[in-house]
């Protein structure tokens, strides 16, 4: 098979086994960011610079600069629209991004139902209630926020991939944290 031949890569929607629903959010941040159909890209370099330092990387200089009119809420729930293709940085990077008390528990419940991402969030809000049970904005999505199923949980990211887990240490055995945001 050519390079050019090769299918295009399977989006968040179908490894969960749901529809991909055509985000309205996508197509306005795509337009307000100047970063048009390089919006995934975009969306995590802007991510890492707000602070989710855990997952730093290089990306392309040409890349539009950040755009502050643009919320944290938008940038993570856009992290991870289903229509994007398959990608669990994405999802992790947002993860890290939103655990903030910075962040607005409502606005993301809003946008998360309105742009069809609750099973992602409220995963990962499942994964944070086990290492820091309090933290915001997680617990107030595990109150608040529909559960939505899909057919497949296995294609959202393990515990492991949210957190850091340090070996052994003078001061005694591993310690496990909820990676937060850098602020």
């Amino acid at each position: 098979m050519k390079l050019h031949e090769q299918p295009p890569a399977p989006t968040l929607a179908r490894k969960l086994g749901d529809i991909a629903h055509v985000s309205g959010l996508a197509v306005r941040l795509a337009k307000l960011s100047g970063a048009g159909g390089r919006l995934p890209e975009w969306l995590m370099a802007v991510a890492i610079e707000r602070g989710a330092k855990h997952y730093e990387r290089q990306f392309d200089p040409g890349l539009p600069p950040d755009n502050p009119a643009i919320s944290d809420e938008e940038i993570g729930i856009a992290l991870c629209l289903e229509e994007h293709p398959y990608d669990l940085d994405r999802l992790r990077i947002a993860a890290q991004l939103l655990s903030s008390s910075r962040v607005d528990a409502s606005r993301l419940c809003r946008l998360a139902v309105q742009e069809r991402c609750e099973p992602v969030f409220l995963h990962i809000a499942d994964l944070a209630a086990k290492y820091d049970s309090d933290q915001e904005p997680w617990a107030t999505l595990r109150r608040k926020l529909p559960r939505r199923s899909v057919p497949r949980t296995d294609a959202l990211p393990h515990w492991t991939r949210v957190v850091s887990h340090t070996g052994m240490t003078r001061e005694g055995g591993p310690e496990t944290h909820w990676l937060r945001r850098d602020e």
